[in-house]
């Protein structure tokens, strides 16, 4: 069945992660009138345990940090709709977006403002008979969040290309001086000579044969044999082969991206398309929890700030910056 939200909201969050909840906890504290429309596969869900979001030292796992965000944000309110924005485009007054609900229904939804917060997908790596690697657990994908805990242990990194070298250099200088870039049988022969001196420097090894098999056992990668026989025994496998940015929704409306596929935002966090703003992955920058938050943090203020103003026409205060963001 069509339904159509009543009236314009202040605000449209797409995306209901770490960024779009903590959007919702601000706009609802701000007593604003707003929706979340999540699709329901945030990115942090597949993390087993983060180790560097304040306040939990001890850790806390991807879906604990959502369910505790949906149980805060639900103090003030918020509305959180199962389903996913097919079409957004521009109006007078703001924003419509097509939305088709996880039940089967269709709804039309108006806001003055829209905010993505709709993440990105990792890459996952080709390995033999086991697909979904990354989302079970098997490859980690951020050094950044659980790199400590595995200092000093024998580590792969799964690239190639300046992405992959750039990972095992992070980690060869900050977390464990046993480092192998496992290239998948991609050829790393385009690397620059500087960059490829410093990984032997760093003393990283480059093992560019492809993956013949694995040995995988309690829930774990025990050992990898290349397409040339060589086993290889890793305590911790990254993927290092890039994210796919959920940003179709942004592009499509003609906002500014980098060559990866990332919006550019201001210091507001608004893309190019006036009323339009991106947090979390999908904004050009650091991907982490905290930083996605921030984002969220200060989009959700700008909007507050600017909700009864016009989107094409928004004059400043006179300090090039906006009360409170």
């Amino acid at each position: 069945m069509d339904q159509r939200e009543q009236g314009m909201l202040d605000c449209l969050v797409v995306g209901g992660g770490p960024a779009g909840l903590t959007a919702a906890i601000y706009l609802g504290r701000f007593g604003r009138r707003f929706l979340v429309v999540d699709a329901g596969d945030p990115r942090a869900a597949w993390i087993p345990v983060s180790h560097n979001i304040p306040f939990f030292a001890g850790g806390i796992p991807g879906p604990d940090i959502l369910a505790r965000q949906r149980g805060h944000a639900g103090q003030y309110g918020t509305r959180v709709l199962a389903g996913t924005v097919t079409g957004l485009r521009k109006t007078p007054n703001g924003f419509v977006a097509e939305v088709d609900e996880k039940d089967g229904g269709t709804r039309r939804i108006e806001a003055r403002r829209v905010l993505l917060a709709t993440g990105s997908v990792d890459v996952e790596p080709d390995l033999p008979d086991l697909p979904d690697a990354v989302r079970r657990g098997l490859v980690r994908y951020c050094p950044i969040c659980d790199g400590y805990e595995a200092r000093g242990s024998r580590t792969a990194v799964i690239g190639h290309g300046a992405r992959g070298a750039g990972e095992a250099g992070f980690i060869a200088r900050t977390y464990s001086h046993d480092v192998t870039l496992l290239t998948l049988g991609q050829p790393m022969d385009g690397l620059e000579p500087e960059r490829r001196r410093r990984l032997e420097e760093q003393g990283v090894k480059i093992v560019e044969q492809p993956v013949a098999a694995l040995d995988v056992r309690d829930g774990q990668i025990a050992a990898i044999r290349t397409g040339g026989g060589q086993e290889l025994r890793f305590d911790v496998l990254y993927s290092a082969l890039g994210l796919k940015y959920r940003t179709g929704l942004g592009r499509a409306l003609g906002a500014d991206h980098d060559p990866e596929g990332a919006l550019l935002v201001d210091s507001h966090n608004q893309t190019s398309v006036k009323g339009l703003y991106a947090a979390g992955d999908v904004a050009r920058g650091l991907d982490q929890i905290v930083v996605a938050m921030g984002h969220a943090a200060v989009a959700a203020t700008h909007i507050h700030n600017r909700c009864e103003l016009p989107t094409e026409e928004e004059p400043d205060d006179g300090t090039g910056r906006s009360r409170g963001a």
